[in-house]
């Protein structure tokens, strides 16, 4: 498909390579208004493996910038960042992972598998059913990871990246061993799905659980009920529970992933390094990992362009200082115009 340029003014960077596509609104066409703030109506684009539900603000002809979510989260956690992205020019994209809120697996007896290969391949595809040629993303948790795959794999497609938590790309092939006792206790979670009892359990109590994670993950944010029951919804999505096990088990080397992922996985044992221009976030009290060296980021970013370790915040950065996120953001699109 022929692409057209666009060039926006407001942020002073330079427009993408872009072409409209046809996607679906939950009981309406799309619509191209050059405005479309938050809470829009939801949209969907198919790739070759889902149906993914998303979410836009901008203008159609803004510079894309892909917001990617983590585990136990959606869409919602870039309610307070999308408006400012828009306000400044971009076109912010904001899709449900695999398994999460309206996302479905087109072939209903498809395996329901989430290796890192897999949700770095479905950033690539969603880019490319809207016939986006290069963009930025911002990521955290399981985005963070996936933005992080297709950095590495891709980087003629990806412009800049925001890393909340860094460069978490995992050795999927020969997994790390133990470390100490209190990262391994901090790794509950991943243990407990790595068992039956953990599915049951997960299955059973998949609300509790993920409110447990928020409130030990960010235990400085007091979120309200109506904060996590709107995202709570996505959790009720069929292949949530399938898709939560696999990604915790095949990284711990307890299941088996997509043949056509293995050379990937194989390539991505090898710390591929990330070289597209990147600023790395981390939560300073993060209940789940510590912030790395200085040093650590430096080596494993590359085109590193700024770092920060922000106080009072803990995993949810993206919910708990969204203004930090919006201003790493812009700033990254300033510095790659």
């Amino acid at each position: 498909m022929n692409r057209r340029a666009f060039v926006i003014q407001g942020a002073g960077f330079a427009a993408a390579t872009l072409a409209s596509a046809k996607v679906g609104i939950r009981g309406a066409q799309a619509q191209t208004s050059s405005l479309v703030l938050p809470n829009a109506p939801l949209k969907y684009i198919e790739t070759q493996t889902l149906s993914i539900g998303y979410e836009e603000s901008g203008p159609l002809s803004g510079f894309p910038v892909i917001l990617l979510h983590g585990f136990p989260d959606d869409v919602r956690a870039y309610d307070e960042i999308s408006p400012s992205l828009a306000k400044a020019g971009c076109r912010a994209l904001v899709p449900y992972l695999r398994g999460y809120g309206p996302t479905r697996f087109r072939n209903p007896a498809a395996p329901r598998m989430a290796e890192q290969a897999a949700i770095g391949q479905d950033l690539i595809d969603f880019a490319d059913a809207l016939h986006i040629a290069r963009f930025v993303v911002v990521g955290y948790d399981w985005g963070g990871r996936a933005a992080s795959v297709a950095c590495a794999l891709h980087p003629d497609r990806i412009r800049a990246a925001l890393l909340v938590g860094g460069n978490t790309i995992q050795n999927t092939v020969s997994p790390p061993p133990p470390g100490d006792p209190e990262g391994e206790r901090a790794l509950w979670y991943q243990w407990y799905f790595n068992t039956e009892r953990g599915r049951a359990g997960l299955t059973a109590n998949r609300r509790g659980l993920c409110r447990l994670l928020w409130e030990t993950w960010s235990p400085g944010w007091h979120f309200t009920d109506d904060t996590f029951n709107r995202t709570a919804a996505s959790f009720d999505n069929p292949d949530f529970v399938e898709i939560v096990i696999h990604s915790y088990r095949h990284r711990l080397g307890s299941a088996q992933g997509e043949p056509r992922f293995l050379a990937v996985e194989k390539r991505l044992a090898q710390d591929p390094k990330i070289r597209v221009p990147t600023i790395v976030l981390y939560g300073a009290n993060d209940g789940v990992r510590q912030p790395p060296s200085a040093l650590v980021d430096q080596a494993s970013c590359t085109s590193l362009v700024g770092r920060e370790v922000i106080p009072a915040a803990g995993h949810f950065l993206v919910r708990e200082k969204p203004e930090a996120v919006s201003s790493a953001t812009l700033k990254l699109l300033s510095d790659v115009r």
